[in-house]
């Protein structure tokens, strides 16, 4: 059985949860979100479940809940916690795992260790998500060889938002990585309208 794949972004609020419920239900997949920043709005667990129309035995429990919606490093700090990386081992599961990770690669979970180190922990296969406006050819390709730097093997790249193909083909050229497709903005977003373009626009074939 495919063990399953980080879902990652090039950046913050880049589509990663949508993409990651869309995979998740594609998949047959469960999710894990393992550090949760912001508890005001819906959590992204509670929108993966909501998107992926899954019940809460495919739903893992984060392992940190953070009240501010920042970089967790700077959650943790405002609520006085320190994320433990050793706490965050990559759960067994029955099915294929989806884990989504917070903000980018880069991105700090405490004052020594990144999202980086937490993706070479679980040593997965990573599925890189970006927007199609503009810098997202800069923002991918950096992402691209940091996930390399520490011999990850990516999955693919899937791209969220209207076609800009001469960007999405620079990016799979560069880069030397899988198209995986590209999710258009939905309205409305519910989980017949994602799961419909999840099999019209996504390679699903090159993730089973």
């Amino acid at each position: 059985m495919n063990p399953g794949f980080v879902v990652t972004g090039t950046d913050t609020d880049v589509g990663k949860t949508v993409a990651a419920a869309g995979l998740v239900a594609a998949l047959g997949a469960t999710y894990w979100k393992p550090v949760q920043a912001g508890l005001a709005d819906a959590t992204d667990s509670e929108t993966v479940a909501r998107l992926a129309a899954i019940g809460p035995d495919r739903i893992l429990p984060e392992g940190y809940r953070l009240r501010t919606p920042c970089s967790p490093h700077e959650a943790a700090r405002i609520d006085e916690v320190r994320i433990d990386r050793s706490r965050l081992s990559r759960p067994t599961t029955d099915r294929p795992l989806i884990i989504e990770g917070a903000g980018g690669i880069m991105v700090p979970i405490n004052g020594s260790e990144l999202m980086l180190d937490l993706f070479a922990d679980w040593a997965l296969p990573v599925i890189l998500v970006a927007r199609t406006k503009l810098g997202t050819i800069n923002h991918s390709l950096l992402s691209i060889h940091m996930l390399r730097s520490r011999s990850l093997r990516i999955a693919g790249i899937l791209f969220m938002g209207d076609e800009n193909r001469h960007s999405e083909d620079s990016i799979t050229s560069f880069g030397d990585i899988a198209h995986l497709g590209r999710v258009p903005w939905l309205d409305p977003l519910g989980p017949d309208a994602l799961a419909s373009a999840m099999a019209d626009q996504v390679r699903l074939d090159l993730l089973r």
